[in-house]
């Protein structure tokens, strides 16, 4: 039987062959490129059920919870939403597979496509017992996905213990390669959040999607999550591994003590000069109620859409 070993081996002196640019090497094998991405930049608007966080929780006094997944797909389709997407930590802990299918049957009546879910994670967790845990939990939400004709899972990679940042970053590969092997097989992708940690610099970011051999892990971009000198060009540095879209209501730059005024127009110029083409998910979290302000927000991000 040949190892891995010599079969690389063999591939990369066979490449040496091929004109330049050719490969030998499975897409399962080689690092994640930019995604090539035909025809014109198209945005589709969605928003993410943790917008509407605090009412998806019963109240301490018995008060039933303004929220379940039903209703937010109807808030959806009533508000113009393409898209739902059903964050992970609002579902019963215990949900079952006819359960899942009846919130994708309800979907489909409702004209909403289920964008995507989001799962909390940390692939940052040494060999042992947590890390199984961590990979286990993203491998059964990748099949729930499916049940729910799912196409995206928001993943994050996690912060360091007791190890350096290249050692967490390895780590994260390790992990997005196994999870990314099941994702593959479902048809779900797997799109990592810049989400602070070991990816709050968008080259290391950047380093962790091109490293990993899936071609079913990319990034979800978070247009409020840099929290840098300058937000803008890491958002177009990380464009265009992008598979999911999260959209703040606002830009936080490093030292500054308050947000600055987001700036709509940058924003999506920079999605479609990558050539996006997706879900651009509203994700609130500022504190004034979501009731009031998700309405408002979805309305200015429409003419952008499209």
């Amino acid at each position: 039987m040949i190892s891995r070993r010599s079969f690389l081996q063999t591939v990369a002196a066979s490449s040496a062959l091929l004109p330049l640019g050719s490969s030998l090497l499975p897409l399962s094998l080689r690092g994640a490129e930019p995604f090539a991405r035909p025809g014109k930049s198209h945005l589709r608007l969605a928003l993410a059920a943790y917008s509407f966080r605090d009412d998806f929780v019963a109240g301490k006094d018995g008060t039933p919870a303004k929220m379940d997944m039903f209703r937010f797909i109807d808030y959806c389709a009533d508000h113009g939403c393409d898209g739902a997407e059903l964050t992970s930590y609002y579902f019963p802990k215990d949900v079952t597979d006819r359960q899942l299918a009846d919130v994708r049957r309800h979907a489909h009546l409702r004209g909403v496509t289920i964008s995507g879910t989001a799962v909390g994670n940390d692939f940052c967790h040494p060999d042992g017992a947590v890390r199984d845990q961590q990979l286990a939990h993203v491998k059964e939400w990748i099949r729930k996905a499916s049940i729910l004709g799912a196409p995206h899972i928001r993943v994050f990679a996690g912060n360091v213990k007791g190890a350096t940042k290249d050692e967490g970053k390895k780590r994260c590969i390790a992990a997005l390669e196994e999870c990314g092997e099941a994702a593959g097989r479902a048809g779900v992708f797997l799109g990592i959040e810049n989400h602070g940690g070991i990816v709050a610099e968008s080259a290391d970011l950047i380093d962790i999607v091109r490293t990993t051999r899936s071609p079913w892990v990319g990034i979800n971009l978070d247009t409020g999550n840099f929290h840098t000198e300058d937000p803008y060009a890491d958002l177009a540095a990380i464009a265009p591994w992008a598979v999911n879209v999260q959209y703040k209501a606002y830009i936080r730059r490093r030292g500054q003590p308050q947000d600055d005024p987001r700036d709509d127009a940058r924003i999506f110029k920079i999605l479609r000069d990558a050539g996006y083409q997706g879900f651009v998910a509203l994700e609130y979290e500022l504190k004034q109620s979501p009731w009031d302000r998700v309405p408002v927000l979805l309305n200015e991000m429409k003419p952008f859409m499209g």
